[in-house]
């Protein structure tokens, strides 16, 4: 869910950033584009630090009688 969601975020920041050519008053859409992105990156980073820790298994070592 997480890998997925940072995707999102990244691709709905570079469509604010590079393909929509509104201008608006109040608000930056480039800036609003560009911190989506980043938010978006370090999501799927995390995320993906997470899921390769959790991949990670123990086994216990081998009895020997």
């Amino acid at each position: 869910m997480g890998i997925g969601s940072g995707i999102v975020l990244f691709v709905l920041g570079a469509v604010l950033a590079f393909a929509l050519n509104v201008e608006v008053d109040w608000i930056n859409l480039d800036l609003v584009g560009y911190l989506l992105m980043g938010a978006g990156f370090i999501i799927f980073l995390i995320s993906l630090v997470l899921y390769s820790r959790r991949r990670t298994t123990n086994t216990p070592p081998d009895i020997i009688e």
